[in-house]
């Protein structure tokens, strides 16, 4: 049985918002594959690629472990890039146990 998650901390715009989307330019949502990035794995990202931070110092901000927040940030990049690559939709969707201390 997995443990359970802890309680992560997420100060990203968009932890207020129930679902974000960005998608191709000129193509309906309908007709477009989606690819889901929670909002953890948007945080990690956040914090260490766009505020230079180490994977450490994020883990710190984000109450969890450092290898936590490479597992995060490896994810998020497969599922960003393979979304620009493959023109697929990607969805901003709330991870479970986020709290919101913004």
């Amino acid at each position: 049985m997995p443990r359970h998650k802890k309680p992560r901390k997420c100060e990203c715009p968009f932890s207020n918002m129930r679902e974000r989307i960005f998608k191709p330019a000129g193509v309906p949502t309908t007709d477009l594959d989606r690819v889901v990035i929670f909002q953890d794995e948007l945080e990690a990202m956040r914090l260490c690629d766009l505020q230079g931070l180490t994977q450490e110092d994020a883990g710190k901000k984000m109450n969890i472990s450092r290898g936590t927040v490479q597992r995060l940030l490896s994810s998020a990049r497969k599922k960003v890039v393979f979304a620009i690559t493959d023109a697929k939709a990607i969805f901003i969707e709330p991870a479970e146990n986020i709290r919101d201390d913004s």
